[in-house]
């Protein structure tokens, strides 16, 4: 009997090293590039928008430079936001007779410094002013009321007194190019909107009438919701009612339970479809294709990984990878993919008490890149011409001075599925395991001498969460703590190596890649 067991055993055991092995060997991949073969101008739709928490927080310094330092290194267009007309904002009040009283000063500070660092807003149209609410329900730490206004007229009265006040101080052709979203996640009752779908669809109509009363040529457009809803009806709503509509706004987020954790407590688990995030977009744009305005931007102002302010998630490694991984598959569908949110400056659930607590932003709250931020700058390092490339988890491009830029990676869904939360999992030091060899093959290259550099984000590579577990994960970090994470998780290039072109074109490389590697290639011609 012994000897039966010992033979299934080792038995066992080939069949599962042989096994492992062919998936070793499945792994490998090659990439080939060929110079003179392009696809077009790079589809540069993952860095239109970028989101943030709310509007006040925009008047804080700190925000203020790290929002400076990711517009210079991810080159942001455009950036969105809550609680623009809430009443830490100081927009509305009316006096004793009941006659409106508008105020721009906190908002003009804000939008001021926007545009001095040469970005936009996506203009999110919420959350009602209390002098002007229905009712009294509020959401966050910051309380923005999310109930209907209690008289429309006087609703409109201010979108349009609003828009009147942007166009004077930055002129029509500016306030052209912005976009005006009416309110955020109206779907969600309790929670963004006490009312209905009908009445949200009232406050829409008012917003757009007071916008376009302004100037016809200014865009608007929602729903704004949670979870890709609403998108045939806001559509057939406004073809119906001949109401102004310039594109679809919608959410979708990588957890598979919920929508919305208004003070950091539920738990998530990561989605293992590997149709997440993308299948939204892609059924958003057929939606579209198939409706009575078939040509509509498609704009989603809100996506990540999780939903919650409290996912350890958006602090790993793995981050990195996800975010490549779904804005590859999600491709030309969506004008743009607005990641929620740049800074972990970010108060809903209230201000945090750690430096590393799952927090939303590519950058923590004194400004320490997440690997997550390097997804966007590495992205941004990419030539204006994308380059053919078969290989699904990867970017090639050029420049127009003969550089070649290859952006690859490897996801792998490590999560072990729906027995343990994110909450559980991602707080863990999570080495990565090896996945074969990737070969790099690029050919029709001019002759030259070129440099090549080559950046990485991966396990204890530009891994800021793993630096931070080193140090014992401090409640506090000190200003030297801080420095180090900073200086240690810089995104600078980790090797360079002389390369020459002889008259053949062709290059290549092999690079050993582990699960959720991120590595870019530039080869720099002299």
């Amino acid at each position: 009997m012994k000897k039966c067991l010992a033979i299934l055993l080792i038995s066992f055991l080939l069949i599962n090293i042989n096994l492992f092995g062919q998936n070793a060997a499945a792994e490998n991949r090659i990439i080939k590039v060929d110079y003179n073969k392009t696809d077009g101008k790079l589809n540069t739709m993952f860095k239109e928008c970028i989101g943030a928490g709310r509007a006040n927080e925009g008047l804080r310094a700190d925000w203020q430079q790290q929002l400076a330092m990711v517009k210079k290194e991810c080159d942001f267009k455009y950036i969105r936001m809550h609680g623009l007309l809430s009443d830490d904002m100081g927009v509305y009040r009316e006096d004793s007779k009941g006659n409106p009283e508008y105020n721009y000063q906190y908002i003009d500070v804000l939008y001021d410094y926007i545009i001095s660092i040469k970005m936009k807003p996506f203009v999110e149209l919420g959350f009602m002013p209390s002098a002007l609410a229905s009712g009294k329900e509020t959401i966050f730490w910051w309380k923005g009321n999310v109930t209907p206004p209690k008289d429309y007229k006087k609703w409109e009265d201010l979108i349009r007194n609003l828009t009147q006040h942007f166009t004077e101080r930055y002129g029509a052709e500016e306030v052209k190019t912005w976009y005006f979203e009416v309110w955020n996640e109206p779907n969600l009752t309790p929670g963004f909107w006490t009312g209905t779908q009908e009445e949200y669809f009232r406050l829409y109509d008012h917003a757009a009438r007071g916008i376009k009363s302004v100037n016809p040529a200014y865009k608007v457009g929602g729903p704004a919701t949670a979870g890709a809803a609403w998108v045939p009806e806001t559509i057939e709503f406004a073809t119906k009612n001949n109401v102004p509509l310039d594109f679809i706004s919608t959410h979708t987020y990588g957890v598979k339970q919920g929508f919305l954790d208004e003070f950091g407590t539920t738990g998530t688990v990561l989605n293992k479809e590997d149709s997440s995030i993308s299948g939204d977009v892609i059924n958003s744009r057929k939606q579209i294709s198939s409706s009575a305005k078939p040509k509509l931007e498609l704009h989603y102002t809100e996506w990540s990984s999780s939903y919650t302010p409290a996912d350890p998630i958006h602090d790993s490694y793995h981050s990195a990878a996800y975010i490549l991984q779904k804005l590859k598959q999600v491709g030309n569908a969506a004008n743009s993919m607005s990641y929620w949110v740049f800074t972990d400056i970010f108060e809903e659930p209230g201000p945090r008490f750690t430096p590393f607590h799952g927090g939303f932003g590519l950058l923590n709250t004194q400004g320490i890149k997440k690997p997550a931020y390097f997804s966007y700058s590495f992205l941004n390092k990419l030539g204006e011409t994308e380059l053919q490339n078969t290989d699904t988890s990867s970017w090639a491009a050029k420049s127009s001075k003969g550089d070649v830029q290859l952006l690859f990676w490897d996801f792998t869904n490590t999560h072990p599925g729906d027995s343990v939360n994110n909450q559980t999992y991602y707080i863990q030091d999570l080495p990565s395991k090896a996945k074969g060899t990737v070969k790099i093959e690029l050919t029709g290259l001019q002759k030259g001498k070129y440099i090549l550099e080559i950046c990485k984000v991966g396990y204890k590579s530009n891994d800021a969460f793993a630096d931070y577990l080193a140090m014992g994960k401090p409640n506090q970090l000190t200003k030297q703590q801080v420095s180090s994470l900073k200086e240690k998780n810089n995104g600078d290039v980790i090797a360079t190596e002389k390369v020459t072109i002889n008259s053949d074109g062709n290059y290549s490389k092999d690079f050993k890649i582990n699960e959720n590697d991120v590595v870019l290639l530039n080869l720099i011609k002299q």
